[in-house]
């Protein structure tokens, strides 16, 4: 069955229109809803949606067509079989020829679904796609990049071929069982040349403000004119269309917009700063760690207590053993393993550090799964070092150094920020010197760590340099009093001034 596809109701007093843009040619499979042009009026942009699925037989209003009101703009065979044009037609007849770089479709299509996105999580938004259709892929290359709340999941190539069909665009938002595209397996694609590749990094590293021209994007034929007509260049213009292409309004607003005052030094105008503002639209994590951090504040009574600690017992026993524990265990020693231990040993003796609520309950935790904040490249996230209680400190320094890399690679795992109990932060690697960090939720602790800094203390009675760093314990005050809180961070305190009484379970 063919269903027409007619110009829309452009709104009153509108008697024409101008085929701006097609975004499908005929051939092409459509969904119900899709987007097939793009209209343009003298008043509005309109986009005309599909009115049913299968294949654009014809069209019959070409780009830079004036139309009106209800008039024919194309074909849909519901059927599946495109009515091909007379001149495709022709072509079909001839003998089979490729021109160079064109696709051949052959072999049976293989879907390539969204992968499992771990316990709890629901939807993805597609960030990247690495590949555009026509291109060849080879098995388990990336496709494309998907956002979750928590991570960044990379999606590989079920298969050898071609990807043949993009069914989640950028920006969209899937379920856990959707269908991202369709590769058809065996067949020949054009391969990604270095020029083209290099064009690709180009327009991946331009800014949101920028218009990111295409070479294959064309500015609407009535703002060709108009521009023509006003005397406006095309950097003049700022393109609100599809792939930055420049519609009839955007000409309009171009020519109207006052001209920069010239050699007259003023207060900055708030047009002015808009131009030189950057809009980026939030990543689904930073969304989500801005929820949490925000519900963190809103839910838990919290509150920061303040002490310090002289690392030189630390820092003197790093570098007694230093050599002889990285050539055993084949890792360094670092600050993070002392201060996960003496954090497990003190949540031994104040427990309620390491509980948490759960309604009317308060749910009290007989092991220490402890989450360390790694900072990366999209925002702080906070993988956990399981059984933090039972590992020796080569374990923790080991698993530590591995969840880090994992984290600024954007390869952890949901498993592996899940469940935690109690978290340490170190901003002091940033140069911080003093904080309250925010508690993650539904902890009832979080410990920061600060810069170590030489200071004047009094050591029995004489003023002597000491490596000094600040400590700083965030709590829920629902759960935790506030002697316990003092008392888990002079417990910590304690072991960090005097490492040996880790050993001794002092």
């Amino acid at each position: 069955m063919t269903t027409e596809v007619r110009v829309p109701a452009l709104g009153e007093s509108v008697t024409e229109a101008t085929i701006a843009t097609w975004f499908k040619k005929p051939g092409d499979r459509v969904e119900i809803d899709e987007m097939l042009c793009e209209l343009e009026t003298d008043k509005v942009t309109v986009e005309v949606p599909s009115p049913a699925a299968g294949v654009l037989a014809e069209i019959v209003a070409a780009e830079g067509e004036t139309v009106a009101p209800d008039a024919l703009l194309a074909q849909i065979d519901e059927a599946g079989t495109a009515a091909a044009p007379a001149k495709a037609k022709a072509e079909e007849a001839k003998p089979a020829e490729k021109s160079e770089g064109q696709d051949k479709m052959t072999g049976k299509s293989v879907d390539v679904m969204v992968p499992s996105l771990g316990e709890s999580v629901t939807e993805a938004t597609v960030a990247t796609w690495f590949k555009k259709p026509g291109d060849s892929v080879e098995m388990d290359e990336m496709l494309c990049e998907l956002e979750t709340d928590k991570v960044s999941v990379e999606v590989p190539s079920p298969a050898a071929g071609v990807l043949a069909e993009i069914l989640a665009e950028e920006g969209a938002t899937v379920d856990a069982k959707a269908k991202l595209a369709v590769i058809t397996e065996g067949g020949e694609g054009k391969a990604t040349t270095p020029a083209s590749a290099a064009q690709e990094t180009v327009l991946e590293n331009a800014g949101p403000e920028e218009t990111r021209p295409r070479s294959d994007v064309e500015d609407a034929p009535s703002a060709k004119k108009a521009m023509a007509e006003k005397g406006v260049s095309r950097d003049q213009v700022q393109g609100s269309g599809r792939d930055g292409r420049v519609m009839k309004e955007d000409v309009a607003k171009a020519s109207s917009a006052p001209a920069p005052a010239a050699k007259a030094p003023a207060a900055p105008r708030s047009a002015d700063d808009a131009d030189r503002e950057e809009r980026v639209k939030m990543t689904r994590l930073r969304q989500t760690i801005a929820r949490r951090l925000k519900d963190a504040q809103n839910t838990a009574a919290m509150l920061t207590t303040y002490n310090e600690a002289d690392m030189s017992g630390i820092m003197q026993l790093r570098n007694e053993y230093k050599d002889a524990f990285e050539k055993k265990h084949k890792v360094k020693l670092g600050f993070m393993s002392f201060f996960v231990k003496a954090c497990c040993h003190a949540l031994k003796e104040v427990p309620e550090v390491n509980a948490e609520i759960d309604g009317t309950d308060i749910v009290y935790k007989n092991f220490v799964h402890m989450g360390v904040a790694v900072g990366t490249p999209t925002g702080l996230v906070v993988p956990v070092v399981r059984d933090a209680d039972q590992k020796s400190f080569a374990e923790i320094e080991k698993e530590i150094g591995a969840l880090g890399l994992k984290g600024r690679d954007g390869k952890l795992s949901m498993a592996e920020m899940q469940g935690g109990t109690f978290t340490i932060s170190n901003g002091g690697v940033y140069g911080s010197l003093m904080s309250s960090p925010i508690l993650n939720p539904p902890q009832s602790g979080i410990l920061g760590m600060h810069k170590i800094q030489e200071r004047p203390m009094v050591v029995g009675g004489e003023i002597v340099i000491r490596p000094m760093m600040y400590l700083a314990l965030s709590y829920d005050h629902r759960v935790v009093d506030g002697k316990g809180a003092v008392t888990f961070l002079v417990r910590v305190k304690e072991a960090l001034e005097d490492p040996r009484r880790l050993l001794m379970d002092l």
